[in-house]
């Protein structure tokens, strides 16, 4: 969740340092912790996000894209202008590639597949997102087996466009809700101390020499 929330959400984020994968004269890049938003909520008492504490370290630095409340790991930000267009159209453009690791709820049949399903909001039930064959939004996630254990299954997703809980929602079609998550599990799913899901790995063209690079940040779970 970036700016809205359920009802019964309770906003209490961690208290940990910054913790800086990379840095140099354009970029940032981070490791975010679960439970802290990325940017201010609209409602009183979430102004307290990564963005914010990152500035009163680095004044310079820029947002360029979110992660979910919920979600840890990777994110990069630009320190001027000009890098930060640039990386928005690695965005926008899908030359960025990212890959997440997660755990979710029972034993996946198959190692890999393809998810084809467009998604929309379900607007009587913000923040929720919705399978919408008619009005949704293109979206398409790989995914591949990467480990198993007694009623849940490790994967590593792959999200080919950049829809709003597409990872989410996209498991929980599959009938493999993530572990944890507060707005798409239910029962023995919800039950996990946090949602399980981490931005693993971040690969994209540096905004000033061109370069290939890629990030990557230790799966906390």
């Amino acid at each position: 969740m970036t700016g809205s929330a359920l009802p019964d959400f309770v906003y209490d984020p961690p208290d940990v340092p910054l913790s800086v994968l990379y840095q140099d004269r354009q970029i940032l890049v981070l490791d975010k912790p679960a439970g802290l938003l990325s940017v201010p909520g609209k409602l009183a008492g979430r102004e307290d996000c990564l963005v914010s504490r990152l500035q009163a370290a680095y004044w310079d630095a820029l947002l360029v894209h979110r992660l979910d409340c919920d979600t840890s790991g990777v994110m990069i930000f630009a320190r001027n202008k000009l890098a930060q267009g640039f990386l928005g159209q690695e965005f926008e453009k899908r030359r960025a590639k990212k890959s997440y690791i997660a755990r979710v709820y029972g034993e996946v049949e198959g190692e890999a597949g393809h998810i084809d399903l467009p998604l929309s909001a379900d607007w009587p039930n913000r923040p929720r997102q919705r399978v919408n064959h008619s009005e949704g939004r293109p979206a398409q996630t790989d995914w591949e087996v990467i480990g198993r254990a007694p009623g849940e299954t490790r994967v590593r997703l792959w999200p080919l466009t950049g829809r709003s809980h597409q990872l989410r929602v996209h498991m929980l079609e599959l009938g493999h809700p993530i572990l944890g998550d507060p707005i798409y599990a239910t029962g023995p799913a919800r039950e996990a101390p946090r949602l399980m899901l981490h931005a693993a790995t971040l690969a994209l063209h540096h905004p000033a020499s061109g370069e290939w690079m890629e990030f990557a940040a230790r799966v906390p779970f």
